[in-house]
């Protein structure tokens, strides 16, 4: 089978799979690019307050 039959099965497959995908609604998808933002936020606060904690013990120790 030479490459560009290959390919062409390649593609007509990848098509076939496409078509069974369920993809998520518009509601799904801004619900969850929320929550991923909310959680990236929490956890950057998070991480923050814990490097102000530390570098002000830090001081303390110096």
């Amino acid at each position: 089978m030479n490459i560009l039959a290959r390919l062409v099965n390649y593609l007509k497959a990848s098509q076939l799979e496409l078509k069974k995908v369920i993809w998520p609604s518009k509601k799904e998808t801004t619900n969850h690019t929320l929550m991923v933002i909310g959680i990236s936020l929490g956890v950057a606060a998070f991480l923050g307050a814990v490097d102000y904690i530390l570098t002000l013990l830090l001081e303390i120790i110096i």
